[in-house]
């Protein structure tokens, strides 16, 4: 069985990926890889162009984010020592349901 990477991000991922949609896909296939996922940082731009490249190459597309988790609700101000309670989490669709 081949490996499949998981957690992957990409340009779309702010001072935090580098690589660009068609150079992952390119790799995976010269890699042999069956499938390969993208989670990009708190953003999903890169989801649509991700999937229609990995079906063209012939790769199964997982489609994920990386989500902030965060004690509290959004609507409230924390401070730099509740920051540290902060996490993150990769989530991977299953099918079209979730």
């Amino acid at each position: 069985m081949k490996f499949v990477h998981l957690h992957v991000h990409s340009h779309y991922s702010l001072l935090d990926g580098l690589t660009k949609i068609d150079e992952m896909v390119e790799f995976a296939k010269a890699d042999g890889s069956p499938a390969v996922a993208l989670t990009d940082h708190g953003v999903m731009y890169g989801a649509i162009d991700f999937f229609q490249k990995c079906k063209k190459a012939g790769i199964k597309p997982i489609i994920g984010v990386e989500a902030y988790m965060a004690p509290g609700s959004r609507h409230n101000k924390i401070s730099r020592d509740d920051e540290k309670k902060n996490y993150h989490i990769v989530l991977l669709a299953k099918d079209n349901v979730g």
